[in-house]
């Protein structure tokens, strides 16, 4: 059996951006609505931590998952929405939730 180098791994690439806890469910959020504020995210994922989701917010916009769009108004309005990198995970997490759904229905 070949040893697998993580390093190499696509999989352990693609985790490493969009895995854990709570990035599936905000890329989801922003699938959903193109534009949403900070303020209806922190509301929409209501177990979620404001630095959490800060955090995440900086980190995928880094990853060129989300953009950040400031207007110049006042007061000062910040919207995220998905990227199209970003926008491809959405059919991919809904599926992946589709399978997740029939594993809470089995129990």
């Amino acid at each position: 059996m070949k040893k697998v180098d993580l390093k190499k791994c696509p999989l352990t690439a693609a985790l490493k951006i969009v895995g854990g806890k709570w990035k599936p469910i905000i890329i989801l959020n922003l699938g959903k609505a193109p534009n949403r504020r900070f303020g209806q995210l922190d509301y929409l994922i209501p177990d979620i931590s404001r630095k959490v989701l800060t955090d995440h917010l900086s980190e995928m916009i880094n990853d060129g998952l989300i953009k950040r769009t400031s207007y110049p108004e006042s007061p000062p309005r910040v919207e995220y929405s998905l990227t199209e990198k970003g926008k491809e995970l959405v059919p991919i997490f809904k599926t992946l939730g589709d399978w997740g759904r029939y594993l809470v229905e089995e129990q």
